[in-house]
């Protein structure tokens, strides 16, 4: 899964891309070329897990983050939406908007003004044009090929894409549309840029602490059916904290009362919004999350592992996470009935513990 890091130019989005990566890299070399990085998915049951059998190695789940070049002033002074910008979003899986709200007179802005709101809306006007253009396309080439011949899968998608092209007609995007498992199927190919899980992450400083709140509110406010996550972080915070030694990191977040890094927050509900869950696989050498899509069958998941598991799946034990924690061995699992033997068809719950048996 590629999640698309984007935003305008001087938004704090490289300086996001590097504390992701725990690296530094030059921000004009990000706007010119973009970077990726595949990075940890915060998980506190599996470091618990891992603290509880002492594995040679832990292996968290991860996902892709792309940082695409951020849109730049053209010479006529408007900001440039290039095509190979679109090809990088389309690409992607889903999206962290990086939206400025820190001050810093000598780091311009595009708008120069600092206006959260008016940086949502330009982007979000924007997808919703390229989306428009590209719906309108389909459904004038469906009704040119309905006109040769008779074809039941595009009388099929014909009713959808008219009904995605009333709703967005209304300036609203796709991803706040009800569309029920098939037509998203239909829809997964055409990559339309409003139906992408979006987080947007408002990037303050230390100076505007106060304003978080309110413009939190007004946001959600404005946005009220875009339906979008909103998160407020403190990019410059958040790269000092990725760069100190996890201990010490911890001893500073409980020193400022912080209890979780926003960041970590970002990655859990991307993870959520991909219909993404984890599964677990313990032992002494190693505890590992795997990844899988939400209502995967524990032969599914087998596959995960290895592609053998799943054509010679034969059972899997299984364990609730919060079971093993509650009853704190295998072994008291099985004697208060938490330890279950399942089939094929079993549909995996997030944080399953799995031993799977094949032959």
């Amino acid at each position: 899964m590629q999640i698309g890091l984007i935003g305008l130019q001087n938004s704090g989005k490289t300086t996001l891309f590097n504390t992701l990566a725990r690296t530094t890299i030059d921000e004009s070399i990000s706007h010119s070329i973009g970077n990726r990085t595949v990075v940890k998915i915060p998980d506190t049951r599996l470091d618990n897990l891992s603290k509880i059998f002492n594995p040679k190695k832990q292996v968290n789940a991860t996902l892709e983050v792309v940082d695409i070049p951020g849109l730049q002033l053209s010479d006529e002074g408007r900001i440039k939406i290039s095509s190979d910008f679109l090809t990088k979003v389309k690409n992607s899986d889903a999206l962290i908007h990086v939206v400025r709200q820190f001050e810093n007179d000598t780091v311009p802005h595009p708008h120069e003004e600092i206006n959260p709101i008016k940086d949502i809306e330009f982007l979000e006007t924007e997808f919703l044009f390229s989306d428009m253009a590209m719906i309108e396309n389909r459904i004038e080439k469906i009704n040119k090929e309905l006109l040769k011949t008779k074809n039941q899968q595009l009388e099929r998608e014909l009713p959808l894409f008219k009904k995605l092209q009333e709703h967005i007609e209304t300036e609203k995007p796709i991803r706040d549309m009800k569309l029920d498992e098939n037509e998203r199927k239909v829809l997964a190919g055409y990559q339309l840029l409003t139906l992408k899980p979006l987080v947007v992450g408002i990037n303050f400083d230390e100076n505007s602490k106060e304003k978080v709140d309110g413009l939190i509110k007004a946001i959600e406010t404005r946005f009220s059916k875009n339906n979008f996550h909103i998160i407020p972080f403190f990019a410059k915070f958040e790269y000092e904290l990725s760069q100190l030694p996890a201990d010490e990191a911890e001893i500073f977040m409980s020193d400022f009362g912080i209890v979780e890094s926003a960041l970590d927050r970002i990655l859990r509900i991307i993870y959520e919004l991909l219909g993404l869950q984890s599964f677990f696989t313990v032992g002494e050498d190693e505890t590992r999350a795997w990844t899988i899509k939400k209502k995967f069958t524990a032969q599914d998941a087998a596959g995960v592992i290895h592609t053998d598991f799943f054509d010679r799946f034969i059972r899997a034990e299984t364990v609730h996470y919060e079971d093993f924690i509650k009853y704190g061995s295998f072994a008291k699992c099985k004697e208060f009935g938490a330890w279950r033997l399942e089939g094929k068809e079993y549909i995996v719950k997030d944080g399953d513990i799995l031993t799977i048996r094949h032959n």
